[in-house]
């Protein structure tokens, strides 16, 4: 693998990719960054996690010209957690460029608000294209600029019915730019998407399947009302810091964490029906390690991108594929260890076969024994989250925070975890037996010279 020093980026640029510890590039930013700095378009294959996005970072932020302040990029991804994601690492990857400014634009929150943002120009968007083709309709993004657009997951755009959302998006774009489009897999869409709007865009193919090396799976038979016993025995056998229990539907995916929770697992669930709000809160939770379980949909959990995830499990099999690859994806990255469950009833073979066929393996159904494996002690998690009633807008820094709680009658700053700051609110993870002690201090304490709220969450 080739060093980032490779690369014909400035200075600055390599200082900063040095400072964040990017060292030597994956396959996919080896092979795709070179053709994406000439300007070319880009279709390119690669697994989920594999550091695709900073592939397109990368391009995106060489030819980027701060001076101007029009759009000048835009990255779609298919839901609000991978433009939050995306919008995060494009953040540091900018480090080194002076008054750069991103806006992230997704559904979900106030579109005045997103509109009045856009009215102070920025350089990069990136958002959903339901929002992102909606504000282009009223003239309040405006793409005359463009040099650059970013289709992330382009399979999963696909899956969720965004075509006409990305085809109406494109009319707006100049015709002459350059277009990247990333996907784990390359169905017919995929290439008739990109017959359509790209320009003899260069290939570029990494291989999507899993080794057993990195991934461990094994498929469980059994009756449905074995299940979430199942999943308690896994647990309490393997003891993975995180999982992720991958269900069909939303309905599955509320009963299922219910279930677990009247088993003693602390869980949290993620699924169509909560609001944004929730939403971020969940995942802030499951990150920070205050929860090690989170019960989900594909539709919620695409895109989310759970460093050191210790194991997937599949409640049920899912109904395509593809899916069980996306799924078992988020386990086992950068060349770590993970593991993979799949529950099945005895009446689903076909669907082990069609994996198997799919990724080149011979897998065969097990059976569990259930037997000394229902101990649930010690699964709690580590960590807890306690959030406080003001973050970016009311400039507070994550220095504050950890200054305020490690203060001499607080909390050793060991104690403290993975801080989340959004415009109105502030998470921040703690251990467990610093929680108590943690959250009289916030409450007693000034920070900027004024008491914020605090509370912890661990229901």
């Amino acid at each position: 693998m080739k060093a980032f020093t490779h690369l014909p980026l400035s200075r600055e640029f390599q200082e900063n990719l040095k400072y964040l510890h990017y060292e030597t590039m994956t396959d996919i930013q080896e092979m795709s960054i070179p053709p994406i700095l000439q300007g070319l378009d880009v279709l390119a294959q690669a697994k989920t996690g594999s550091g695709k996005t900073a592939a397109f970072g990368i391009g995106l932020l060489h030819n980027m010209d701060t001076r101007r302040y029009r759009v000048q990029a835009v990255v779609l991804c298919p839901t609000r957690e991978l433009a939050e994601q995306v919008t995060a690492e494009l953040r540091r990857l900018a480090r080194f460029q002076h008054n750069i400014k991103l806006l992230k634009i997704t559904g979900g929150f106030p579109m005045h608000k997103q509109e009045h943002s856009l009215s102070h120009q920025a350089h990069i968007i990136v958002g959903t294209p339901g929002r992102v083709l909606k504000l282009l309709q009223r003239g309040s993004l405006v793409m005359d600029e463009v040099k650059m657009i970013v289709l992330d997951e382009a399979d999963r755009m696909l899956d969720m019915g965004f075509i006409d959302q990305i085809q109406g998006i494109m009319k707006f774009a100049p015709a002459k730019r350059q277009t990247l489009c990333f996907s784990a897999t390359f169905p017919d869409e995929i290439q008739a998407l990109s017959q359509s709007v790209m320009n003899e865009p260069v290939e570029v193919k990494v291989e999507t399947q899993h080794e057993e090396s990195v991934i461990h799976q094994r498929f469980y038979e059994m009756a449905p009302v074995a299940k979430t016993k199942a999943v308690v025995s896994i647990l309490a056998r393997f003891r993975p810091d995180s999982t992720i229990v991958f269900c069909n539907t939303k309905d599955s995916c509320r009963r299922v964490e219910k279930e677990l929770q009247d088993s003693g697992l602390h869980s949290l669930a993620l699924h169509g029906d909560l609001e944004q709000k929730e939403r971020t809160e969940v995942l802030i939770r499951f990150s920070n390690g205050s929860s090690r379980i989170l019960v989900a949909t594909d539709v919620a959990a695409r895109g989310l991108d759970i460093k050191n995830l210790g194991a997937v499990i599949n409640y049920e099999l899912p109904f395509e594929t593809e899916t069980y690859v996306h799924r078992i994806g988020r386990t086992g990255r950068a060349g770590s260890e993970g593991l993979a469950f799949s529950l099945m009833r005895e009446k689903e073979a076909f669907r082990l076969d069609s994996i198997n066929e799919f990724l080149n393996s011979r897998y065969k159904a097990e059976r569990l024994d259930f037997e000394e494996l229902t101990s649930v002690e010690d699964l709690e998690s580590a960590m807890v989250t306690l959030s406080i009633n003001g973050g970016r807008r009311n400039k507070i820094s994550a220095g504050d925070i950890l200054g305020a709680l490690t203060s001499p009658k607080g909390i050793p700053g060991d104690d403290v975890g993975k801080i989340d700051r959004l415009d109105y609110i502030t998470f921040v993870a703690v251990k467990r037996e610093s929680a108590a002690k943690a959250l009289k201090v916030l409450e007693e304490d000034q920070i900027k010279g004024r008491l914020f709220k605090a509370m912890i969450h661990d229901d």
